[in-house]
Parts: C-alpha cells; sequence; structure tokens
C-alpha cells in the first residue's frame, strides 16, 4: 500500500524533534501527536510574530517543550537523554537564504554545528534507533534545466546552501565512520522542496508576502517571477519523514543497503513559476500583481530553476505526493480563511487527518 503510515508504530513513540517552535516543526507536531507519539521539543522560541506554535498552543500538545540553542551540545544530549527517545528528527536550523547574507556566521553555527550536535549525540547515546535530519532541495551544485536526484553532486554558493551542503558532509562522514550498515542506529537526510501551507509567517517567502500584501490591501511585488520551485504542501515531506523515520527504525531491507540520502520533491506538474503562484492569489484575493527590478545589494537571487526528482523515494519507500498543486493552494485558503473564526490547531489537525485517509 503506497504512502501508507502505521500509526500502530507510532502510538506511545517517544520522539524528540528539534525546531519544534518553526513553521514545518510545528505541524510535525501535531501530525506525530495524532499518530499517538510523545514528542519532546527542542528549538529556540518562536521568531516569528505571530507564529504557528503559539497561535496553535504547540506546547499543549508536548510532553515537554525546551527552549534553548541547538549550539548548546551540553544542553542538547542532557535534553535528549532525558527525553528518552528512540527517534529524533533534526529541524533546527537557520532556514533563510537572504538572511544568510546578513548574518552568514550564525547561519554557518547554526547549521553545521547544530547538525554535528545531533549526529554526536545520537553517537553517544545507543538507544536512538532512528534519525532524520532535514537538510534543503539547495544542496545540489546548480545545473541549468535540470531534475535533481539524490546521487547529483552537492554545491551551494550562498552560505544557507552552503551550510546545508557542511551538513550533508558531516553526515555522510559520520555514516562512513560511525553507522556502519551492521549497527542498530539508522540515519538518513532528507530534501523536501519549497514547503508550503497554512500558518507560514516566515519573511522572504512568496505566499506569506502575498498574503500580508492581501491584509494590507497591497499589490503583490514579484522580483524573480519566472523562478521555477518545486511547490508541495508541508504535509507532502512531514509525511515521507514519518515513512522513512519507521522503515529506519525497523531497520527494513528494502532500504538496509542503500545510501540514506532521500529527496522528498512532487511531481514535475507542481513546479510552476512565481508567477503562476501569485496569480493564483491574485485572483483569489482580488490584489494586483507589481513585477520589480531587484535593487537588494546584499542578496544574490536564487537559481531561476529548481527540481528535484522523486524517484527513490517512491520506488523503495512507496512514498509518493498526494496533493495537486491547486488542491495544496486551496489548503493554504481554507487555512486563512479558517483562522478566523476557528481554532488554528483545529484546523491543521482536519488537514492532516484528510490527507492520512487519501491514499
Amino acid at each position: 500500500m503506497l504512502n501508507r503510515i502505521q500509526s500502530n508504530f507510532w502510538k506511545g513513540k517517544k520522539v524528540f524533534v528539534t525546531g519544534h517552535t518553526g513553521f514545518k516543526g510545528s505541524w510535525l507536531c501535531v501530525f506525530l501527536k495524532i499518530l499517538g507519539a510523545k514528542v519532546t521539543g527542542y528549538a529556540l522560541k518562536p521568531k516569528t510574530k505571530p507564529s504557528l506554535f503559539k497561535l496553535a498552543k504547540i506546547d499543549e500538545i508536548l510532553e515537554k517543550s525546551i527552549y534553548a540553542d541547538i549550539r548548546n551540545y551540553k544542553r542538547l544530549i542532557r535534553e535528549i537523554e532525558k527525553s528518552k527517545a528512540n527517534i529524533i528528527f533534526h529541524l533546527a536550523a537557520q532556514p533563510l537564504v537572504r538572511y544568510s547574507y546578513i548574518e552568514p556566521k550564525e547561519t554557518f553555527e547554526t547549521n553545521i554545528m547544530g547538525t554535528l550536535n545531533i549526529l554526536e549525540s545520537v553517537r553517544k547515546i545507543k538507544k536512538i534507533k532512528s534519525t532524520v535530519i532535514i537538510t534543503t532541495d539547495k544542496v545540489y551544485s546548480t545545473a541549468k534545466n535540470k531534475i535533481f536526484k539524490e546521487t547529483d553532486i552537492l554545491g551551494g554558493s550562498d552560505p544557507y546552501s552552503s551550510s546545508k551542503v557542511s551538513c550533508e558532509h558531516l553526515f555522510s562522514s559520520y555514516m562512513h565512520s560511525f553507522f556502519k550498515n551492521k549497527s542498530n542506529q539508522k540515519l538518513a537526510t532528507v530534501r523536501a522542496g519549497n514547503v508550503i501551507g497554512g500558518g507560514d509567517y516566515s519573511k522572504d517567502r512568496l505566499i506569506p508576502d502575498i498574503l500580508l500584501s492581501a491584509k494590507k490591501v497591497k499589490k503583490i511585488i514579484l522580483r524573480n517571477p519566472n523562478a521555477i520551485r518545486p511547490w508541495q504542501h508541508v504535509l507532502e515531506p512531514l509525511n515521507g519523514y514519518l515513512v522513512l523515520a519507521e522503515k529506519l527504525y525497523k531497520n527494513d531491507k528494502k532500504i538496509r543497503n542503500i545510501k540514506q540520502n532521500w529527496n522528498f520533491g512532487p511531481n514535475v506538474s507542481n513546479c510552476k513559476s512565481v508567477k503562476y503562484i501569485a496569480k493564483f492569489f491574485a485572483n483569489q484575493l482580488k490584489l494586483k500583481i507589481k513585477v520589480v527590478k531587484t535593487k537588494d545589494k546584499i542578496f544574490t537571487p536564487e537559481t531561476s530553476f529548481l527540481r528535484l526528482g522523486n524517484f527513490k523515494s517512491k520506488k523503495f519507500l512507496k512514498w509518493h505526493p498526494k496533493w495537486s498543486l491547486e488542491k495544496s493552494l486551496n489548503k493554504i485558503l481554507d487555512w486563512h480563511y479558517l483562522i478566523k473564526t476557528r481554532n488554528p490547531r483545529d484546523i491543521c489537525e482536519s488537514q492532516i487527518k484528510e490527507f492520512i485517509k487519501e491514499t
């Protein structure tokens, strides 16, 4: 059966999530709670105002919510040991490309040292059986009109991408040195596309900026309208992470002897231009679009073409994308409208349960 998460597996499992106060981390915590897992979160306090974490009162569904820096190794390993977790999802990161130009040192320290601290913690705590480290689709060396697969050359020119490539190299080194095939500890890195969904309030992201424009009744400003991105609803990669974590935990023979780097990207039909997304929301929200040339001297625009191949995940994990781009965009609009009258966590739970039921 495709894409089927085993709720029986997750019931009662102790899970440690870093970056739980972020957009993806908040959705993952709700997802895990629905599956019956006992979740401990470790992250800085939410940086956006508002934040999904605060709006949905995510801390209320956790065993423990720890506000601490991922760079603090002693605190991190102590909290992982206290949680008695067997599964780790590492999402904590500095995730914004533009911010990485402004604060490159912070970006490199957070992303590289944070990942190193997780790897070292797992090496020391033998009871951790399954670890999923989230990197990014931007770890691949730029190539024109290419659909990237996991074996392609890695490379990144901006500080954010470069820091994530470094995380991949760290992972590879630890896998080769400490977690060989005979180890009962299984780890993987995962690379998702441009993740979208309700409750994202991050800066310098297209859809949050569009929704903010709608709130202020302003035009949608586009600086790179023809850039093509692999858009996918946040539940798509999270579903993949959960499927993979379970298979790692069980030491599934189908994935036992292959490299543990995985793309969770959308189908080609979801790879659309920035202008396509803007037009959808402009029509729905009655807004106008304005294209302007970037005057930002700090930020170098990202590559104009980015697609992730998902053949490996489909073949070995039986994972596949469920929601079309149009459905994903409509789910964001639903969230945007429903939040005015409903509890944000209830909206998340409703969409997750709908997503789980679909095959």
